[in-house]
Parts: C-alpha cells; structure tokens; sequence
C-alpha cells in the first residue's frame, strides 16, 4: 500500500536568495566540475553548494564538504533564504522541453509529495535498474549531516484515465506557478495544492497503485539505509520513514525516455575487425554511414522493428548497424537471463557485446574500468574522433512498458538503461526532516 502525504515544503524565499533561475540544480550526479563552478558563481546561496560541495585540501572527519552542506543549511535557514510552506500541501510540477534533436514542446505533468519509505520485498515500490555502491556511500553522508532531502525521486505510477492529474488540475487552476527555466531550455513550474479534499482524491487513488522509480534509484537506497540507521540506533524518526518524491503517470504524452550510449575506451588489444568477426556470431553485420546523425537515428530504430538492433562506431570508414540474427535461440545464448529481459537492446548489448566480445565483464562494467555512459550521440561519436575512446555502441531508447514491465517482475536492467527527459530540477522543494511539524 503506498502511503502519500502532503509536506511543508522547504522553499528558496526571493527576497533573500534572488532569481529562482540562479539557485537550483541540475540532479546532484549530473554536476560536471565545469557545472558545479558556474553554479558556484552564480550565487552564494546556489543549492550545489549543499549537494555537490567543493572539497578542500584541508578536510578532515570534523570539516568537510558534509559539515559544511550542515552549516550552509543551518545559515541559509537562519537567514530567512529557505522558509517553510506555513501549512502541508502537494506541489504540482509541470515541465516544457524540446527533445533534443527535435523541434516539438512537449509537456509533462507530475506532483512532488512525500512518499513512505518501502522495502522492495514489499512490492509496494519497485526499482527497474540496477545501482552502485559509492553514490550512495557519499549520498548517505550528505543525508546524516543535513538531514534533508533535496532532490527529488522521479516515480512512476499507472493512471490511464488521469485521474490524479484532473484532481489536482482542478484544485490548482489560477493559481499562480514559481517558474524557471534551466540551461537547457527547459521551463519548470511549480504549483501548490494545500485542499484536503483534493489531496485526499490524490492519495486515496494512489494508495493501491504500484510505483517503479524511474530515477533517483540510489537517493531512494540511501533514504532506506538511513531509515534503518535511525530504526538501529532505537530511534524512530517518523521523519526518516518518508522521502521527497516527484510523482509522474506513466501513460503521459509526456514522458521521454532517452538512450544513454556506451563508450568503450582503454581496451587492451582491441581490433575492429576482431569486433566485426565476433559480433557476427550473434549479429546481422550491416556496414553503415554515420555523417547524417538524423539518418543514423532513423535507421536505428527502423533496425529494431524486428527485434534487438544497435550500432556500432570506431572512426572513419568504421561504423555498422546490428540486428540481432533472426535464428538465435537467445533462451541458450543467455540462459540466465530473465525472458522479459533477453530482447532488448541494453541487456543483449551488455551479455553478449560487452561480456563476450569484447569482454568486459560484469564487474569491470560496474566498477566502469573500460566504458564511460554518454547520452548525446554526437558526443559518444566524437570521443572515438578525438581518440578519448575505441568504440561507441549507440542505443535505441529502453520503451516505458519493458520498464514498468520488467520491475513489476522484479528483473532489473543493467545501470544507465534508461534516461528519462527532462531531469527534475533540485532546489524547487526540499524535505527538511527537523522541520517542526513539516509532514
């Protein structure tokens, strides 16, 4: 059973901090040092101060980047930049994008609300991809220090009348929306619904609904393992029981999702004409010109129309699209691999290209010894241009259904499967556990 509930949000208060625009982030993981140096200069009260902190020469276990995210809390709190909503409420959030390469805004429609933290043994909420140690290692000590959260989990619900979106469609119209737009052209609006009879209609019509996190899986690890650090330490802190979620239907015309590119790099001995003679036990080799991104694009997925396809790239003169050959039986090809999972595109890549051909295994591509994850097509294709890398195998996007399909089946895909488009801002809303009465 999910268990929603309206919060008090911890809010940038303008008159203090200044342009909304110059204080909110990107997602704390996708803060480039090159990001994280304008964000720097942008203002003295810009969010990547508390999640991506600088480090300093000088730091030690009683002054670090963590200690100083508390502090910058604590000031900023003091100081009347970030307030507290006076009363609980869900916040309607809305996002106007362009996908790159195209030309069409699109529009998706969600809410930020608190969510109570479930195991996934309890089928309540379910992951789709798989995670890493350190991010959430770093992130833990941010929550510990701060104890606040500030991104958001992006989550995933079923709704295909749109019962959600109406009620709170309804409840919110004429209000005014907080608007910002990032650097990437995209304008984020934020709303406010504090009627209990709405938030009623939206908690109630969720309450036995499945969530799969779309991202954010290693924000919503770490709000867990803190959970049962407070649960170990006899502390139950209902506050630590729920964590910050954006909440987004999974039937929305809204809903993007990207491919994320592997980049392979540094591979001992690695030949293309090895790559060609090795893929083609599993593959349909089909040599390819990639100058026309937009034609790339469309072959690619024209490729996957009768079943799992890619392409692959290693400089001038060496480029191919894949299809997967129509005689192979993938059930003896990958026998450990879940059915739901041996037909697409990001799993067949890692089995049988990364693993068999080429190598790398598992735990190589965990800990990203000879691969790197790009979204930008032309920037995989350009880091082998530039010799940074050897190979970029490119993807067609991972459809929502095998997503949803596939974490309701407890059957996660590899990490970085999927990119959902637009990122949900950090900084519009924070979840301030010490926040009196915030929940």
């Amino acid at each position: 059973m999910a268990e929603i509930l309206p919060f008090r949000a911890l809010r940038y208060n303008p008159a203090k901090a200044g342009e909304l625009g110059r204080v909110v982030t990107q997602p704390y993981d996708k803060i480039s040092a090159e990001m994280q140096a304008r964000y720097y200069d942008l203002s003295p009260y810009n969010l990547a101060r508390i999640i991506r902190g600088r480090q300093s020469a000088g730091d030690s276990p009683a002054e670090n980047v963590y200690t100083r995210a508390a502090r910058s809390l604590g000031d900023w709190i003091e100081a009347g930049v970030l307030v507290s909503d006076s009363e609980p409420a869900i916040y309607p959030y809305h996002q106007e994008y362009v996908v790159p390469g195209m030309t069409e805004t699109r529009r998706r429609r969600g809410f930020i609300a608190l969510c109570r933290l479930e195991d996934y043994a309890a089928r309540v909420v379910h992951r789709h991809e798989e995670t890493l140690s350190g991010p959430k290692a770093d992130r833990l000590e941010l929550l510990k220090a701060t104890r606040a959260h500030f991104g958001q989990i992006f989550m995933l619900y079923s709704d295909a009348g749109g019962e959600v979106e109406r009620a709170l469609e309804a409840s919110a119209a004429g209000k005014p929306f907080d608007a910002v737009s990032d650097e990437y052209g995209t304008r984020h609006l934020l709303g406010r619904c504090a009627d209990p009879a709405a938030i009623g209609r939206v908690t109630e019509a969720l309450r036995e609904r499945k969530l799969v996190i779309a991202d954010g899986h290693h924000r919503y690890e770490t709000a867990l393992a803190y959970r049962d650090l407070c649960r170990a330490q006899g502390r139950r802190v209902e506050s630590a029981e729920y964590v910050m979620m954006t909440f987004i239907r999974k039937e929305s015309e809204g809903l993007t999702i990207l491919p994320t590119h592997r980049v392979i790099h540094s591979l001992p001995g690695f030949s293309w004409t090895a790559f060609e003679a090795g893929a083609q036990r599993f593959f349909n080799w089909e040599a390819a010109e990639f100058r026309d991104r937009l034609r790339l694009r469309a072959a690619l997925a024209d490729a996957e129309r009768d079943g799992p396809a890619l392409a692959a790239y290693a400089g001038a003169g060496k480029a191919a699209l894949l299809r997967l050959r129509a005689g192979l039986d993938l059930a003896d090809a990958l026998p450990d691999v879940a059915a739901g999972l041996r037909r697409l595109d990001v799993v067949v890549l890692h089995r049988l290209l990364l693993q068999r051909v080429l190598k790398i295994d598992r735990q190589a591509v965990r800990e990203e010894n000879n691969l790197r994850y790009v979204r930008e097509l032309d920037e995989a294709l350009g880091q082998v241009d530039s010799g940074q890398a050897q190979l970029a195998l490119l993807l067609n996007p991972t459809p929502v259904e095998a997503v949803w399909e596939n974490a309701l089946a407890g059957q996660p895909l590899p990490q970085k499967s999927t990119d959902f488009y637009p990122k949900l801002l950090s900084g519009l809303a924070a979840y301030w556990l010490d926040n009196p009465a915030g929940m």
